[in-house]
């Protein structure tokens, strides 16, 4: 699959603007805050209808706009699909793929991309929601029924969450309190055995390309982790769904006192560990860096598994974050597929990938090369 064009009206700070794309590396270059994960962002809600910066639409529309608007022509399954995005603040999100309309999870049925950008430098070391915003965003785009699980899931956590702060000065909030309790166990229920599968085939595939990565000298293991009383995670939702109740009720009391909640999916990690110790406790910042490398190049791997297509892969400003042998092994596995790669100057990355060089200036894109 790859991105043949792009139009943005109003989006971000692009007023009205195209791109062309080569099928194989593009170098987007340009100063700060010119564009250019602006570009990537557009390209990346195309997949999903979502972005990776923002969760409101607001953000997206440019200032002296009322609405944006993502045109895209896609190569995707053996033919041209045209898919379009129209964002207006307040409303929900018109999506159309051929003039059909769709729902954002819906996208990934015709186009996929794995994002890569500094902040997932700190998969390893930063705290346990880096690590299931990985593991969502990776499924929404093989599971498209799971999109429909997390959206359920954030709505129940945030009307659970509002009574356990509120009830004190609201006593009759808490007549609902259990019935969420209830929805929020069997949604997680759904959502573990999603996530479970997912790290142990992530799991698989990474092994190798860490293996490759770091000379043959390091050796990566993932494990799932969930609510304690969940004994498998593989097992049936109805099964997991009566442990995870286990665990509500013992911990019911400590969330009116904390007025926090303590049971569902939103406590999920991955345990990574590089020849056999924690990561997140004892690997270093090259280990760090290679293994959420070798954790991105694996989701690209399944994806292409999944859809028998690589996805569209998304390098917004890593390379300058790496050091040489990080960027060869990097530039060296990203063939087969189309890649972005944004940078703020294009220091020989076209020249090592052979890629078209778009340049990026005051939210106008020029076609170099």
């Amino acid at each position: 699959m790859k991105i043949l064009k792009i139009s943005l009206n109003g989006f971000r700070n692009y007023d009205w603007e195209t791109a062309e794309f080569s099928e194989n590396t593009n170098v987007i270059t340009g100063e700060n805050a010119q564009g250019k994960t602006n570009l990537l962002e557009a390209v990346y809600l195309l997949s999903c209808g979502k972005s990776f910066r923002t969760r409101t639409d607001r953000d997206l529309v440019g200032f002296d706009f009322s609405e944006a608007e993502i045109l895209a022509e896609i190569d995707s399954h053996g033919r041209e699909q045209t898919v379009h995005i129209r964002l207006i603040p307040g409303q929900t999100k018109k999506i159309t793929v051929n003039g059909v309309k769709k729902t954002a999870s819906e996208l990934s049925e015709t186009l996929n991309t794995v994002l890569f950008c500094p902040d997932d430098l700190n998969l390893i070391k930063d705290g346990a929601a880096v690590r299931r915003k990985l593991m969502d965003l990776a499924i929404c785009q093989i599971r498209p029924k799971y999109a429909a699980l997390l959206s359920e899931f954030n709505r129940l956590y945030e009307h659970k969450l509002r009574i356990l702060k509120d009830w004190r000065e609201k006593p009759s909030l808490l007549d609902t309190l259990d019935s969420f309790s209830d929805a929020l166990c069997r949604v997680s229920a759904q959502m573990i055995r999603y996530r479970a599968s997912y790290v142990d085939r992530l799991n698989e595939e990474v092994k190798p390309i860490h293996r490759e990565f770091s000379g043959n000298g390091e050796t990566i293991e993932l494990q799932y982790r969930t609510v304690s009383t969940v004994r498998n995670p593989f097992a049936s939702a109805k099964e997991i769904y009566y442990e995870i109740c286990e665990h509500q009720e013992a911990h019911r009391q400590a969330e009116l006192d904390s007025q926090l909640c303590l049971t569902g999916a939103h406590k999920d990690d991955i345990d990574i560990q590089i020849n056999g110790r924690s990561a997140r406790s004892f690997a270093s910042q090259g280990q760090t860096r290679t293994a959420a490398l070798s954790l991105k190049l694996a989701e690209r791997e399944i994806i292409l598994q999944e859809s028998g297509d690589y996805p569209i892969l998304l390098l917004d400003d890593v390379l300058s974050e790496l050091d040489e042998k990080r960027q060869e092994f990097v530039l060296n596995r990203i063939g087969g597929g189309q890649t972005l790669i944004t940078c703020c100057e294009d220091t020989g990355i076209s020249g090592r990938t052979g890629g078209r060089v778009l340049q990026v200036s005051g939210g106008r894109i020029r076609t170099c090369t």
